[in-house]
This record gives structure tokens, C-alpha cells and sequence, in this order.
């Protein structure tokens, strides 16, 4: 019986090793990595991927609600450089940045406040005419060439390991890309890319403020609000996700720096592109808009009263 009990633990042992050491990826990397697991299958690399508060989302403007508390954000620090420069790394799923947590946001129908703690972007791929967009939300159905995420986590946190078992620990802004006219605030961030080509490689850069790489602050008061998760595992469902209506503006060769430059690899076998997770389903989640200079549909009612009573009195006459 003891014997029958160690070889049965062994067995569940090596099990578990072996999903331990699963490797994610994104459909992109199946034709020169089969074994991976692909965005359909995350939730064997890690349950919480299957999980029914998921990101990122379809935003079905027509069926998100009005919530007055979702104000203008404050941004702390966003306007200043770091004290020290910035690492860009190719991590072999996306080129992020660390932050030292200096840059700090609240308002915005936060509880807490925030401190950015990384950024990183998510792109599509380049077709013979145009492109395949690579925004991981989408609204109504449509998508952006690009989107940018600003992660924050709660001030009061030194890791993220605590963040991620608190429900609203992290904090993360989203940001739709545009293909448009050139945009020069990029342009040192861009001409690093070709420096990280390869999964692993990093380089330093002068530090920007963080409010360089995004909208201006005055466009900034429009945004979707919902709870979710992380968009690559371990997928924990511990983000206020913040979606502004606003886009950045990048033009065409400065968004083919991305697809061009990076490899998902060591061996340069296959570019990196179209690094995003499908949207998931929504569940019972609501998705609140702030929307804040749009008149409310009771106040668009009362604007109709004077109309209404002059149409009758005209009709009547």
C-alpha cells in the first residue's frame, strides 16, 4: 500500500511538473512552435485563464451604462523624466518597459491610488494591402492598429504578487493606436526597437514622461471602466481596466517598426506580430462609461420640451 501511495504521488507529481512547464503563445507562433499553447488552451497553462472575468473585452457601446463617480483622472509625476534611465526589453511576447513606480494616477473613480510600475503594447500584422489590426479590445466589434497598456498597481503594495490577490490591485490604462500622421514624441522609443530585436535582448533609453506617449490631458475624460483580468498569464482577475475613446496617433512606418523589427525568438525564425489575446466573454460584468461632456439621455429628453411645444403650437395655429 505504501508502495502503491509513492508511485502514485510520483505520478502526480511529474503531472504536475509537466503543466508547470507548458509554455504559452499566441496563434502567431504555431506555425515554427506547435507545442505551445495557444490563447484557446491558456487555462491548462493556468486556470485563472479560464475564468469568467477575462480580458480583454468587446465594448458594445450601445449597452454600457452612465456612472457620474468616473471624473477626470489625476496624474502625478506623469510629466516629469524618471531619475534614471529606462530598460526596453523584447520579453518574446511584446517590448515592455519597467517604471520605478514614481508616475502615479488616481481620480477617475479610483478607491486608491496607482503607480505605474510597466508599459507595453500589443500589435497586429502587416497584409499585402494594409494591415491586420492588433488591439486586444475593440469596440463594437472594431479594432485599432494597436493599443498601449500602462500598468499601475496599488501604492501601498511592493509587488505584484501581493497586487494580484487583491480584486482591484492592479490598475491598467488602455490606449487604442492610430495609423495617422507622424508622431515625433516616439520617434527615440522607435529607433530602440532595432536594438531588442531578438526575445531576451534589452537596452537602456533615456527615460520619457510618460505623459509624451499618450492623449493629451484635456481628451482624457472619456473612458470605459470594468473589472478584469490580466491579458496573458497567469490571467489573474485583479485589474480595474481603464479603455480611453481617445487614440494615439502613430504613422504607418512608425507602426511597422513594430511588426518589422521583433522576433519572437532567440534565432529571428518569426517576426513578432499579432501578439493579442481574442476578446473574451463578458459575462454578467457591466462595462460603465464616464462620457462626462455627452448629455444623459433624461437631459436630452428636457432639451426636446421647448422644441415639442413649439412644433404643437405651430400645428395648431
Amino acid at each position: 500500500m505504501e508502495l502503491l501511495f509513492l508511485v502514485l504521488l510520483s505520478l502526480h507529481i511529474a503531472k504536475t511538473a509537466t503543466e508547470g512547464e507548458k509554455e504559452w503563445c499566441y496563434l502567431s507562433q504555431h506555425c515554427t512552435h506547435p507545442s505551445c499553447v495557444e490563447p484557446r488552451l491558456w487555462n491548462t497553462v493556468n486556470e485563472e485563464c479560464g475564468k469568467e472575468e477575462q480580458s480583454p473585452i468587446n465594448i458594445v457601446t450601445n449597452k454600457v451604462e452612465y456612472k457620474g463617480d468616473l471624473k477626470p483622472f489625476t496624474f502625478e509625476g506623469y510629466n516629469t523624466n524618471q531619475s534614471s534611465d529606462w530598460i526596453i526589453v523584447n520579453n518574446g511576447h511584446t517590448v515592455k518597459v519597467s517604471l520605478s513606480g514614481s508616475a502615479k494616477i488616481g481620480g477617475g473613480g479610483l478607491q486608491n491610488k496607482y503607480k505605474a510600475i510597466e508599459f507595453h503594447f500589443h500589435w497586429g500584422t502587416k497584409l499585402s494591402k494594409g494591415y491586420s489590426p492588433g488591439s486586444e479590445h475593440s469596440i463594437d466589434g472594431d479594432r485599432y492598429a494597436m493599443e498601449l497598456h500602462i500598468v499601475h498597481m496599488k501604492e501601498d503594495f511592493s509587488s505584484t504578487e501581493q497586487a494580484v490577490k487583491d480584486k482591484e490591485g492592479l490598475a491598467v490604462l488602455g490606449f487604442f493606436i492610430k495609423i495617422g500622421a507622424k508622431n515625433e514624441k516616439y520617434e527615440s522609443l522607435i529607433e530602440i526597437l532595432k536594438e531588442v530585436a531578438i526575445k531576451g535582448s534589452q537596452k537602456k533609453m533615456l527615460s520619457l514622461p510618460l505623459e509624451s506617449l499618450i492623449p493629451a490631458k484635456e481628451n482624457l475624460t472619456r473612458y470605459y471602466r470594468y473589472s478584469g483580468s490580466l491579458t496573458t498569464p497567469n490571467c489573474h482577475q485583479a485589474v480595474v481596466w481603464t479603455i480611453f475613446q481617445e487614440p494615439i496617433i502613430l504613422s504607418e512606418s512608425q507602426v511597422v517598426n513594430f511588426l518589422e523589427k521583433l522576433y519572437f525568438s532567440e534565432n529571428k525564425t518569426l517576426h513578432m506580430t499579432e501578439n493579442f489575446r481574442p476578446v473574451q466573454p463578458l459575462s454578467d460584468r457591466i462595462v460603465y462609461r464616464s462620457d462626462v461632456s455627452v448629455v444623459q439621455p433624461p437631459a436630452k429628453a428636457l432639451l426636446m420640451i421647448p422644441t415639442l411645444i413649439y412644433l404643437m403650437s405651430r400645428l395648431f395655429q
